[in-house]
């Protein structure tokens, strides 16, 4: 389990950010702008967790950005803020769930699990003779399981989330590989894993510019 966690607090931030990797999730934890300067980041995770009262800027802004680019990756609100104006207007803007500080981390834990069962309630994706199970991070062509690379599968979940979109070469590097110096060519390569064990002509190439993977 992906998730990205924006606070600036360093206590709270810090804490959270071990707590959760206890809980098996991997984490990435954004404390300023400079961290979060394109939304579509969030694409590549399967939870936000978004403080409102951010030193450089308003949760609400990213939550209404992360939205406005098409991204529908759950959001929890995790803020002091505690009127039913300022949930209205989270909710609104498109937040899947709302706790309020302080918190208990546990519950922190359980809404994030509860968010994932929402969202993996199709647990197969087929193309073509290909079975994508989701929950269990495994391919299957009829009997057979079929192997791929940790960032193979983190660039098929990318390409899956966005399905019959064109998801950009700078999208891809700046979700899978982050800060890390790396070029369009390695993008290339995995692309080139993943036409492997997929059926010919679901990935599609629009040069220069990404990647789509459609229904063959």
């Amino acid at each position: 389990m992906r998730v990205l966690l924006i606070e600036d607090d360093p206590v709270l931030g810090e804490s959270l950010k071990e707590f959760l990797e206890r809980e098996g999730c991997e984490v990435r934890w954004i404390q300023d702008d400079r961290e979060f300067y394109d939304p579509t980041v969030a694409e590549a995770y399967d939870v936000v967790v978004l403080d409102l009262m951010l030193r450089f800027g308003s949760g609400e802004d990213i939550l209404r950005k992360i939205r406005d680019y098409g991204i529908d990756t759950p959001v929890l609100i995790l803020t002091a803020k505690r009127s039913m104006r300022d949930k209205e207007v989270c909710f609104g803007l498109g937040a899947d769930d709302y706790l309020t500080k302080p918190f208990d981390p546990k519950e922190l834990m359980l809404r994030i699990k509860a968010l994932l069962r929402r969202v993996q309630n199709k647990k197969i994706v087929k193309i073509g003779d290909t079975e994508i199970h989701l929950e269990r991070l495994v391919l299957k062509k009829g009997n057979i399981e079929i192997k791929l690379t940790k960032t193979a599968w983190e660039l098929l979940l990318l390409l899956l989330k966005n399905k019959g979109k064109v998801v950009s070469n700078e999208t891809i590097l700046n979700c899978i590989w982050e800060d890390r110096p790396v070029g369009t060519e390695v993008v290339r390569a995995y692309i080139k894993e993943l036409r492997k064990v997929l059926p010919p002509g679901s990935i599609k190439t629009f040069r220069g510019i990404g990647y789509m993977l459609d229904e063959v």
